[in-house]
């Protein structure tokens, strides 16, 4: 669930009209519910209680300062794949022992920041990685934490783009590998073997990948204990899914029955890294409509949000709904929701059947709290868009809207050339 809801045919946003900011603010812009960020937190910690997990906020998810100052609040660490995500954390004195830092391809930079950070653990991704943190540990003469990302080659049922479980992608050790490490961990004198991590993807709605992969991990985890090797941690990822159009998602509640048993088995202590789950329908993305086109064959409703702000459905063909913000009873027309980019791709909905809107009316795309406004660019020379936090009656800019200034920032024109 999540507090954007209908009052007296206006969209608010908890107490606040959505109108309201969108005319302060202006648009495209994003929107953020504290009450709704929260809430989903709760959830998950409520759901594992008897574990006690470590529940790590998957910031590439959204990394917006006041949104990971919220979930810190209410004691959330930080699943991070940046030193930029890592000083984020720091500018808002998260717990440094609650940030793993996952990533197929650490800098050293990024791994001399982590370590000096003293981070919970690292998720190591391959074998010259873990050379590389080595290497760099003994360097600095300390001895960091790693855990390792095993791949245990589980199919999930999501959009190809975002499955991460199987020996087709990138991401993980196999297991065979990963044994071996383990088995010849004297080698690597500077770094502190503290568990295991998994991640098979995200959006998944189901929970048979889920058990799947831990089950394939506790196998690895008893053939490890035969080889009289002990851990301490099993971060088992995130990937839970949400509702953007008619999905059925397992609630916290029903995940956690499912995987709490097998979790139990490991002795191990838990760590979780949740993004979607608990930003993604806490952020609406607004936008105005431009013009209603008609060219005879199709109609399409122009906006001045474009795929530069929210790129999800041109990337994935992602589905979000799409409403007016002030419902007003009008006919419904079969249309295209488009942008003002120079690309065919630049579209929010395709073929929807919406109320007939005009010029100067605010539509609201939903569910766009997550992988939003992080992947947005600066395409066409656009500005990218401001976002708003809303806590109860108020709201507050939580970042400004992009100005031509902000984009010629560091750009010059070589002396040659002049």
């Amino acid at each position: 669930m999540h507090d954007f809801k209908f009052k007296s045919n206006d969209l608010y946003c908890e107490n606040v009209k959505v109108s309201t900011i969108a005319k302060k603010v202006g648009t495209p812009c994003y929107i953020y519910s504290h009450n709704t960020l929260v809430d989903h937190l709760t959830k998950i910690q409520k759901a594992f209680s008897e574990l006690n997990p470590i529940v790590c906020f998957a910031m590439k998810a959204n990394d917006n300062l006041a949104v990971i100052q919220t979930l810190a609040n209410h004691g959330a660490g930080f699943d991070i794949v940046s030193v930029g995500e890592l000083k984020k954390t720091q500018l808002i004195k998260a717990d440094p022992k609650k940030i793993v830092f996952a990533s197929v391809g650490k800098t050293e930079e990024e791994i001399v920041t982590a370590i000096k950070a003293d981070i919970l653990f690292f998720n190591v991704e391959s074998l010259p990685e873990l050379d590389e943190i080595n290497r760099i540990a003994k360097k600095m003469k300390t001895t960091p934490r790693v855990a390792l990302r095993i791949n245990p080659d589980v199919a999930a049922p999501t959009h190809a783009k975002i499955t991460t479980g199987t020996l087709k992608n990138k991401f993980g050790i196999d297991l065979k590998t990963a044994r071996q490490i383990m088995k010849n961990r004297k080698k690597y004198s500077n770094i502190k073997f503290s568990g295991l991590h998994v991640h098979i993807g995200s959006q998944i709605t189901t929970k048979d990948p889920f058990v799947n992969a831990i089950k394939k991990v506790i196998e690895f985890i008893n053939v490890l204990r035969q080889d009289g090797i002990t851990l301490e941690y099993l971060d088992i990822g995130g990937g839970l899914g949400i509702i953007y159009k008619d999905e059925k998602p397992q609630t916290a509640k029903d995940f956690a029955k499912a995987i709490l048993p097998y979790l139990e088995k490991t002795g191990l202590k838990i760590v979780m890294e949740p993004g979607r789950f608990i930003a993604g329908n806490a952020g609406i993305f607004v936008s105005e409509v431009l013009y209603l086109k008609d060219n005879g064959v199709k109609k399409f409703l122009i906006v001045d949000g474009g795929m530069n702000d929210l790129m999800r459905p041109s990337l994935y063909d992602a589905y979000h709904e799409i409403v007016p913000l002030h419902k007003n009873g009008a006919k419904k027309i079969k249309c295209d929701v488009v942008g003002p980019i120079c690309e065919s791709g630049d579209y929010f909905a395709k073929d929807r059947r919406l109320p007939l809107m005009k010029k100067g009316d605010f539509l609201a795309v939903m569910s766009a709290g997550a992988y939003g406004y992080v992947m947005s660019s600066n395409y066409n020379v656009r500005g990218r868009a401001p976002e708003v936090m809303v806590k109860g009656n108020k709201y507050e800019i939580t970042k400004k809207r992009e100005t031509f200034e902000d984009l010629l920032k560091g750009e010059s024109i070589p002396s040659f050339l002049k």
